[in-house]
């Protein structure tokens, strides 16, 4: 196990509470979707600004990064999620609050004030990692 604060890896708590400081009181619950099913909603982690080398990225960079990307956070999952014994028979294979491990590009991606988000399928999570720093698609 490791001792890194996850918060400060990756804070997307943040990103939630600013969508929501945007909008009016009465549309606060709203700006979030709630999955169906067996679909997760996911959040994509910011993709760091500069190179190893200092350098920085340009947009274009940054923006082919965070669609390609195989990290995502999970923020919310739909209420079959991981119900099927036959197909999950050891349970569930991540939470709320996981990093996983999915395929560049899966899901359906939507964009909330700025920010992408994926929905993508309970199969569709390959891996759980508690340190997403670092991992990039080879």
């Amino acid at each position: 196990m490791s001792d890194i604060n996850l918060a400060q890896a990756v804070d997307l708590s943040k990103v939630i509470q600013e969508a929501k400081e945007d909008i009016p009181d009465a549309d606060k619950a709203k700006q979030l979707p709630e999955p169906k099913g067996y679909r997760m909603l996911c959040a994509i982690p910011e993709v760091e600004g500069t190179f190893e080398s200092g350098l920085l990225k340009a947009d274009d960079t940054r923006r082919i990064e965070e669609h390609s990307t195989v990290v995502l956070f999970v923020v919310k999952m739909g209420d079959l999620c991981y119900k099927d014994e036959s197909r999950f028979p050891t349970g569930a294979w991540c939470k709320e609050g996981d990093f996983v491990i999915t395929r560049a590009y899966a899901g359906t991606r939507i964009t909330i004030h700025g920010r992408e988000f994926r929905i993508i399928n309970d199969d569709t999570v390959e891996a759980v990692v508690q340190d997403p720093r670092g991992i990039k698609r080879a």
